[in-house]
């Protein structure tokens, strides 16, 4: 659900560290324990690798002792913000298959820009170049699905006013969920881009707030916890 979802994608950054996104069982999260024991991987952040903080929203953070993996972070979370529940997530996954013959289940594309509209600074130019990519990918035979990411998830103001003047009718269509969509269709390409400025400090907000009772749990636990020996 991390860097290495978007360099399949299309979108390359060096991925510094592997982000899964895990369904929050007991039985699921044996499993999970079984291999992070095989990747020698330890604890390195609060919270305790524990279900009622996954089910809260918490990451987990580990680091690889294994020499195949030394130092890489491994970092688990069940919940993200304005992110569907993680049956949901499973059920419209991509799964690719390596050159092994291994499988690999990411995150599908909606979700990934879904769950990078955070209030860090480097997930912004990701979401822009995820989108970008598919829409190059697939704009000479678009599909309504391929449309509808691209009038909600654009970030380019030049290629969705190109989106939205070439698929006008469905433009409008969506503007009651995204309002600059009308300026898109009209073509005010700097309106569109005071307008994208707007939302995305919209969503850093939100996602400010959804963080700060998650960041006072973190404090009261570190608060309690006993002291290392």
């Amino acid at each position: 659900m991390g860097g290495q979802a978007c360099v399949f994608y299309g979108a390359a950054e060096f991925s510094r560290d592997t982000d899964f996104a895990i369904l929050a069982e007991a039985s699921n999260l044996a499993r999970l324990r079984k291999a992070l024991a095989e990747l020698k991987a330890q604890p390195i952040a609060l919270p305790p690798f524990e279900l009622k903080f996954l089910r809260r929203g918490h990451a987990v953070h580990f680091r690889c002792r294994h020499p195949d993996a030394f130092h890489m972070p491994v970092d688990v979370m069940s919940r993200m913000r304005g992110v569907a529940p993680f049956p949901t997530l499973w059920a419209r996954r991509t799964t690719i298959t390596l050159p092994d013959g291994f499988s690999c289940d990411l995150v599908s594309l909606p979700d990934l820009v879904r769950a990078k509209t955070t209030q860090r600074d480097k997930d912004w130019p990701m979401i822009r170049r995820l989108v970008e990519a598919h829409y190059f990918q697939h704009r000479e035979h678009p599909t309504p699905t391929h449309v509808r990411f691209w009038l909600r998830e654009f970030r380019t103001p030049e290629l969705l006013v190109e989106v939205a003047r070439t698929h006008r009718a469905r433009c409008l269509r969506f503007a009651r969920q995204r309002p600059l969509l009308e300026d898109a269709a009209a073509g005010r390409v700097a309106v569109v881009e005071r307008a994208l400025r707007n939302e995305e400090a919209a969503e850093r907000h939100r996602d400010r707030q959804y963080w700060l009772p998650l960041r006072r749990e973190l404090e009261h636990i570190a608060t309690c916890a006993p002291p290392r020996t």
